[in-house]
This record gives structure tokens, sequence and C-alpha cells, in this order.
């Protein structure tokens, strides 16, 4: 799952217009008069953005040169806590409209989003290069010691002083001037790619008009590929798309192996059809320019620039992980392939299982081994009963309950909108909800904030996903999939929600990027526990519980199919090092350079890695040389979790250690710090093997 930052602390030098008309009534310009400070969408129109973003940048540059020409000497308050607090305009108008650049986007925003991304560029660069302002973060820096900061301003004066380092304070003028023009081109080149995958991910369609090749298919899946055909101006025919919601059951149910492969190779090959939104140019250049950056920071690759200031430390340290997880992998993921296979010559069609068939053939192989199909598990994970259920155990955990809030401006029919409140009754923000598939909306899921806690000020986060949607009078009924998806999810969420830090700088999800996904990743253990289920999963026409049988059933399968699910998260997360490893990118080639990365791995031909080069926008995103980082943290979450199975999964002690030491904390300590300070020690490799049959 994919975790999205909508926060980004921008600002340019660009040239301000005077545009004070167009300023009048731009609801960005103060706090939102909203209840709650919520965003006010129902007030905010295209119109606004920009002289939204320019007024922004004006607002902040003045704040800048106030920190700068401060006649009082350099001191934590004056200069680190004002920089971190230097952009309100900004924040406001950045977080929606780059939230909905992923959520409802339209080509308005993505034109507009292209033409800001290098005034963005210059203006983050003018503020990290500038000199002045330099030197009074330096000038802090170096006396910290006779300070006496608390743990959590230490916290903020490090991750301060070293994003200005990172951000080239240090180069010559001539490094600097070279590095403006990298980051130019790198903000352009990540929104096209991006742009290009939606492109992708909208334009293929799969008319049936056969009702033959409908055979396999569940009625609630046909159901809904009638009803898209039929959106899709197609009456009378059945639509398959590249979206999870349509791709993934497709490749289960279907018994028409070829459709199958049109479908399966349609999605591999995002991004790399030679069309208007090929991508292989762009993944190239912008591999290249980071690895220019990365030497003249002083670094021999980029992934030794990116994992600086993770947990994993060196590139060395992460594949030396990889490596021992592949070790158990991989060999479980061929025991796998030779158990499909025996299926398959069962049929005595000849045939050799491929990529295409692993979906289809996996299902079959549950249901023989397991008794298990997952029809009929979906009808007790109607959707609203699900969330409930994740709200529920947040509330068993920490107290803490989701109010749902009606009558309040959303950005799109979708959404809904919840307060939640702590056990004492105080608010501890306002959170958004946002399920369903559009054409205006990336794939996958991630979490965000429309406003960052920042001490009394309280955050504003949201969920998005790409669910199955309702069909006709059925409801949106879940796989387990989508179940942990959304589990996963709201971890995140709760991590933004608990947060309880004096600066926005350290709240809620601002940590190193290998230990942000302990909180989402530990929240799914509690999806399926039998006594979980037994408190949300009801069969969405009787209200019956989910019986004991289908329950021990979901726990005997628990780790079937690992090997595959593991073995290509791997896959991506290694051509996503061996891709920012590189020391010499002249010639590449990137696609050719997957195929032959892949090879020397030993991946399997019916397994491909989770994201391909051309669509991985993980890594073109904020999972640079760190998509390792979900196996990372899966390594916490399962070690972590063991301490709840210890104590009993709702034990108030674990539960309360658990929030104050790791939720409510964000940056403001060093992450291994704050693990052991809640689990005692530090963590175990035995626990995830275990969760994944590998051991």
């Amino acid at each position: 799952m994919n975790l999205k930052k909508s926060v980004l602390i921008l600002a340019t030098s660009c040239m301000i217009l005077s545009c004070s008309d167009k300023r009048v009534g731009n609801p960005f310009l103060s706090e939102f008069q909203t209840e709650f400070g919520i965003p006010a969408f129902n007030k905010i129109e295209f119109n606004h953005y920009r002289p939204a973003f320019e007024a922004g940048i004006e607002e902040q540059n003045a704040l800048i040169e106030a920190i700068v020409n401060n006649p009082e000497a350099p001191t934590f308050d004056n200069t680190i806590v004002a920089l971190d607090n230097s952009s309100p305009i900004l924040d406001r108008v950045s977080t929606v409209f780059f939230s909905l650049a992923d959520a409802e986007t339209t080509d308005e925003i993505t034109n507009l989003m292209m033409e800001m991304a290098p005034i963005l560029s210059e203006q983050s660069d003018n503020i990290m290069l500038n000199k002045a302002l330099f030197g009074r973060v330096n000038t802090v820096y170096q006396q910290q010691g006779e300070l006496n900061l608390t743990t959590e301003q230490k916290r903020l004066l490090d991750k301060t002083y070293k994003a200005f380092v990172r951000s080239g304070a240090n180069l010559n003028d001539e490094q600097q001037a070279r590095l403006r023009e990298i980051n130019k081109e790198l903000s352009t080149l990540e929104i096209a790619f991006s742009n290009n995958l939606l492109n992708e991910n909208n334009d293929f369609k799969l008319f049936i008009d056969n009702e033959a090749d409908l055979s396999g298919l569940p009625q609630w899946f046909v159901q809904s590929a009638a009803e898209e055909a039929t959106a899709a101006g197609e009456p009378g025919k059945w639509l398959i798309t590249l979206h999870n919601s349509s791709r993934l059951p497709f490749l289960q149910y279907a018994d028409n192996r070829d459709l199958r492969k049109e479908v399966y190779m349609a999605y591999i090959n995002k991004g790399n059809r030679d069309n208007a939104n090929n991508n292989k140019a762009n993944v190239t250049k912008i591999v290249q320019l980071r690895l220019e950056k990365a030497n003249m920071m002083g670094y021999e690759t980029f992934a030794d620039f990116a994992l600086d200031d993770t947990m994993a430390k060196t590139p060395a340290a992460v594949m030396d992980f990889l490596n021992n997880l592949w070790s158990y992998a991989l060999p479980k993921a061929k025991a796998e392939q030779a158990d499909l296979q025996v299926l398959m010559d069962r049929e005595g069609k000849g045939e050799t299982i491929e990529a295409w068939d692993w979906w289809y053939y996996t299902d079959k192989l549950r249901a023989e081994k397991y008794n298990l199909n997952e029809d009929e598990i979906k009808p007790y994970f109607k959707m609203e009963n699900v969330r409930d259920g994740a709200f529920m155990v947040a509330n068993k955990l920490y107290g803490i309950t989701f109010k749902p809030i009606a009558n309040v401006p959303v950005y799109h029919p979708d959404v809904e909108v919840f307060e939640v409140l702590d056990a004492d009754g105080s608010q501890l923000g306002i959170f958004y909800t946002d399920f369903y598939p559009r054409a205006g909306k990336s794939a996958g899921a991630w979490m965000g904030n429309f406003r960052e806690q920042n001490g009394e000020v309280r955050p504003v986060v949201f969920n998005v996903g790409n669910f199955t949607k309702p069909v006709g009078d059925l409801p949106s009924l879940l796989t387990i999939d989508e179940v942990e998806t959304l589990f996963h999810e709201l971890g995140h969420g709760l991590h933004g929600l608990l947060s309880q830090t004096n600066y926005q700088g350290v709240a809620g999800t601002n940590v190193a990027r290998d230990f942000v996904e302990l909180p989402s990743q530990i929240n799914e253990h509690w999806a399926f526990e039998p006594e979980v289920l037994k408190m949300y999963a009801r069969h969405y026409q009787t209200g019956e519980l989910i019986p004991d049988e289908l329950i021990e059933k979901i726990e005997n399968q628990a780790t079937f199919n690992q090997g595959f699910i593991t073995t290509e998260l791997m896959a991506a997360a290694i051509l996503d090092m061996n891709l920012h490893t590189l020391t010499n990118t002249d010639n590449l080639d990137v696609v050719a350079y997957e195929k032959e990365a892949m090879d020397k791995l030993g991946l399997i031909p019916a397994i491909a890695p989770r994201y391909r080069t051309t669509y991985f926008n993980h890594i073109v995103g904020g999972y640079a040389a760190g998509y390792y980082s979900y196996l990372w943290a899966n390594v916490l979450d399962n070690d972590a979790f063991e301490a709840f199975k210890e104590k009993g999964i709702f034990d108030a002690t674990t539960a309360h250690l658990y929030r104050t030491n790791i939720l409510e904390k964000g940056d403001s300590e060093d992450p291994m710090v704050l693990y052991k300070n809640f689990r005692g020690s530090e963590p175990q490799l035995e626990p995830m093997l275990k969760n994944r049959g590998m051991k």
C-alpha cells in the first residue's frame, strides 16, 4: 500500500503578479472559515489555486526575511520554530491541491501542477540555499549543547539542519546552480510519470460482448462490469479495466485464459507501450538525475544519499536484509508454483503455469486445500461494517471514537467525514474517507493530511482507497486484501490523528521512511483475529455474525500464497535498490536493465515484480531506494504484535505503551529508541518469518 504525503513545504522566488482582485474571497488566504477549520471545499474553485500559491509565496518570503533580518541572535524559537511555521498559506493550498491531484484530478489541475512544479521547486531551493538563513540554523545547531533543549527540540533542530545540508547548503555556487536545474527537471519528470500512469490506468478498456467469455466470473462482478460498460457508453457489454477492483477479480475467476493474458499483459506493460504515455524516458532520466544529485552531495549512489537518514542507514544493510529474506521467500514461491502446476496438469491441457494463471489457480487451490472460496467470505465484509470494525478496534485499544459528521463540505460525494474524540471527549482531529475508484483518482490506497498536528492545533487526516464499488442493490463487499488495506490505511491515519508533538516538523507520519509503515502494518493484524471478526463481520443480508467454521478457514489459510506475495514484493524492492545503487547510468535502458536484474536474481517467470519500472510510482514518489521499507517495517510490526498476543490483543497496558511511545511521538525521538521504549528490546525476525509461513 501505497502511503502518499500530501503536505509539502514549498515556495519560490518567482515573479509575483499583481492579482489582488483575484484574491478577493479566496478561502486559502486565511484559516478556513468552517466548522473545525476543515477545508472549505464548497467555496474552493479552480481559479483560487494559483493566486493562493502566489500569496503563499509572498507570505513565506516575508516570514523568511523576518527570520534572516532578526537583529537578535539566532535561537531555537526565533529561527528553528519560526522556520517550521513559515508557510501557513502554502500549507493550506498545497495540501488541498496536491491531495486532489491524486484523488480527484482534472485536466486543469494536471496542467497547473506541471506549470507550478518548477516554480515550487525553485522556491524550495531559494529557502534551502539561502546562505543567511542557513547561517542562523547552523549557529543554533553548533550551540545546541548549551541550549538545554528537550529531546523533541533536539530532534527538530537536527532534522532542520540536515535538511539544509541534504538540500545543498554546503555546495559551492556552481554546484548549487546545477542542483537547482536538477530539482526543477525532477519535479516535472515525476509529475509527468504519474500523469502517464493515471492515463494508462484509464485508457485500457476490455469490452466483452460474448457472454460465454464471462464463464467463471461471479455474478456480482458480472453486474459491476455491465454497469461500467454502460457508463462508458457501451450498454449490453461488460467492461474490464486495470483498476485493482476490476483486474484482480478477473484474473482470479475468469475461465478464458486468453483474456486473462490480455488483461495481465496490459497491466505489466503500463508505461511501456511506446505510446504517448511511455514512461521509459521519464524514469531513465529520473534515475540519471538522482545519481548526479547524489554524487554532487558526496555520495557514491543515490541509495547511499537516500538511506542516510533512515533506520537502515546504508544500501549494504538493506541488501543484506533483503537477500536473507529472499533465501526464504523464493523456495516457498517455487513450491507454490509446483502445487499450482499439479492442479493445472489435472486438466490435461498440457499447459504450463504462467503469470496470468497464478491468481486463477491459486483460488482453485485455496478451495481445494482449505475448502474456502473468497466469495464465501465477501458477504461478511460489507465496507461499512469493515470500516466500523476498524474503528471499534481503535476504540478498544485507545478509547477513541469516530463520530460521523454530516453537512460538511467535501470534494466528492463518496467522501465521508468523522470527528475523532479521545476517551475524555476532547477532539483528536477530523478524519475523511474516500474509498471507491473513479477516473480522476490514482490507483492504490494512501493516507495524508489536510492539516498537520502542531502543538494545540489538531490534525485533519484522510484515507483514500480504490475498493470494490457498490453495484445496483449490492453494497461494497470487500476482498480479504481490501479488508487488510482498509485496516492498513487507518493505521497510518491513527499515526496522524494521535500525534502529540509540539512542532509540525516532527508530527504524525513525518518519520523515517522505513519506520512509517509500522503503525499501518501492525493495524492489519487485528483485521482477522477471531475476536475482532466477531465484532464486525456480519452478513450484509441477514446480519448474522460470521460463523466459527469460516473464521477457522480464514485462520488456516493465513500463510497460503505467502511465497508469491513476499517474492513479488521483494523483487520490486530489490529492483528499486538495484536502480538506485547504479554508479553509471550512461546508455541506461531501464526495461532491459530490469530483465537483467530479475534474471540474475533468479525470479521465476511466473512472477513479476509487484511493480515494474515504468509504473513503479512508489519510487518516483517518496519511496526511491525505500520500497524495502514495507518489509523492514514488517519485521517491526510482527514483533510488536507479539507483545499484544503475549498479554491479549486488547491489553490496556500494552495498548497504552504503544500509543504513548509510537503513535503519539511522531519523529520526536530516534525511531529505534521509541520502539525499544515500547517493546523493551530490538525487534526479532522470527515472528515475521512465522507469520509468512517461512519458518
